[in-house]
């Protein structure tokens, strides 16, 4: 078996697309280094993700929206659990979505952003964190339409000004009560389209394998962790998988700290059909494939799965 790609996209994609490809259909999974996004502005967002949650919980929940799905600002520790699970995760997290002039066409489909006011800089920092992630997860999506055999732009189109979300993730240190079934993150497969994840450095983060064997991911420092969620799966009637992944509770000293991350779930636009590519379709089992379906109905169905809806 190989081991999942640890590819620079500073490289010409043309020579890493397939190194890239395989590994999404092997794991799911790709590191990718020399991404593009400054290490300066991680290190900035980095604390004042710290500062926000560091505030009094009272505060925090000021933020939360209750029926919002946690589309936007806060959500607090114990609400999400994975599909299927039956305690919730232990994280509390805060979310960023694309901000939309008024009258946009899909401004239906996407709330305001809501700004914490306690944490200087908090906005300008995200916003253009937000658009970094943007250009990486634009140039990884390049690699895996050449490798698909699409154009290199071929979803460009598809995902301008869609429903992506930041994700600022918090799981705090773990006490005894912790130890009754819940772990930081159950086993689950993202929604979206790609998942760009920064902050996965240390131990925690594991996917199961196609033998049903959990495989720890090795991160090198500042390189982000990219995964195919369920639409680009769905799209490619399985050829790119979207695999079970989880963060399990560490042992030790570990265990006293908390632990800090921010994935960026990379969504097509809501008004996008997913429908299984023809080149993904198994010539002997043409009918073998997925119904379409809008990316914004195919959300909202899973959200309601996983207690954000």
């Amino acid at each position: 078996m190989s081991e999942i790609a640890s590819v620079s996209i500073a490289r010409p994609l043309s020579e890493v697309s397939e190194e890239i490809g395989r590994s999404f259909e092997e794991y799911g999974f790709a590191v990718i280094r020399d991404h593009g996004i400054p290490a300066d502005l991680i290190a900035k967002a980095e604390d004042l993700s710290k500062a926000f949650f560091a505030l009094p919980d009272e505060v925090k929940r000021a933020y939360h929206i209750p029926g919002g799905g946690g589309a936007r600002g806060y959500t607090p520790f114990g609400t999400e659990k994975a599909k299927d699970a039956s305690v919730h995760d232990l994280k509390e997290f805060w979310h960023v979505g694309r901000s939309l002039c008024e009258g946009h066409p899909l401004a239906e489909y996407m709330a305001p952003n809501l700004w914490p006011t306690e944490v200087a800089g908090f906005r300008e920092t995200f916003e253009e964190l937000y658009a970094a992630f943007e250009t990486a997860g634009a140039r990884v999506l390049e690699a895996i339409a050449l490798h698909l055999g699409l154009p290199q732009d071929w979803f460009a189109k598809t995902v301008e000004d869609g429903n992506s979300v930041m994700r600022l993730l918090h799981y705090p240190p773990l006490t005894g009560a912790d130890a009754e079934g819940a772990i930081r993150a159950a086993a689950h497969g993202d929604i979206n389209t790609i998942t760009l994840l920064l902050g996965a450095e240390e131990a925690g983060l594991e996917l199961l394998t196609a033998s049903g064997e959990w495989k720890a991911i090795e991160v090198p420092e500042g390189a982000l962790v990219v995964n195919i969620g369920d639409m680009l799966d769905r799209l490619t009637n399985g050829k790119l998988r979207s695999t079970t992944h989880r963060v399990v509770n560490p042992r030790g000293e570990a265990a006293y700290r908390s632990r800090y991350s921010m994935p960026f779930f990379l969504h097509f636009r809501p008004d996008f059909t997913i429908e299984t590519l023809e080149s993904c379709v198994d010539p002997d089992s043409p009918h073998t494939r997925p119904e379409p379906i809008s990316s914004h109905d195919f959300l909202m169905q899973r959200l309601r799965e996983i207690n954000l809806v």
